[in-house]
C-alpha cells in the first residue's frame, strides 16, 4: 500500500484549506485511514480517522472545524480544513491500516498503522 497526501500549503488564520491522501495498491475502503500532524519540536499527534465501514473519529482539538472523507471510486481520504488557526501548522501525514479496529483507543495511535504517506506542511499565517 502507497499513500500519496498532498494539498498542503500557506493559509491565513481563519482560512480553509484541503488535503488529499490518495492510496494506491489496495482498495482503500478495506482500511482504516488516518491523518496526524506534527509540530516542529512536537511529537506526532493525530488529527482524524475514517474506519473501513466509514466512520468518522476526531482529535477534540479539531471537532467542528475539520472534516475526513472518503472517495471509494477515486480511493482517496480527504481531510477539509476549516476556521485554520496557527497552531495548525504541521506536517500533516495521512496513515492506513488494514481493518483496524475502530476504538478511540487505538485509532489515534500512531503504533496502530502499518502505512505512511510521505507528509504534506501547512502554514497558517497569524
Amino acid at each position: 500500500v502507497q499513500l500519496q497526501a498532498s494539498g498542503g500549503g500557506l493559509v491565513q488564520a481563519g482560512g480553509s484549506l484541503g488535503l488529499s491522501c490518495a492510496v494506491s495498491g489496495r482498495t482503500v475502503s478495506d482500511y482504516a485511514v488516518g491523518w496526524f500532524r506534527q509540530a516542529p519540536g512536537k511529537e506526532r499527534e493525530f488529527v482524524a480517522a475514517i474506519s473501513w465501514s466509514g466512520s468518522t473519529y476526531y482529535a477534540d482539538s479539531v471537532k467542528g472545524r475539520i472534516t475526513i472523507s472518503r472517495d471509494n471510486a477515486k480511493n482517496t481520504v480527504y481531510l477539509q480544513m476549516n476556521s485554520l488557526k496557527p497552531e495548525d501548522t504541521a506536517v500533516y501525514y495521512c496513515a492506513a491500516q488494514w481493518r483496524l479496529t475502530f476504538t478511540p483507543s487505538r485509532v489515534g495511535r500512531t503504533a496502530e498503522y502499518k502505512y505512511w504517506g510521505q507528509g504534506t506542511l501547512v502554514t497558517v499565517s497569524s
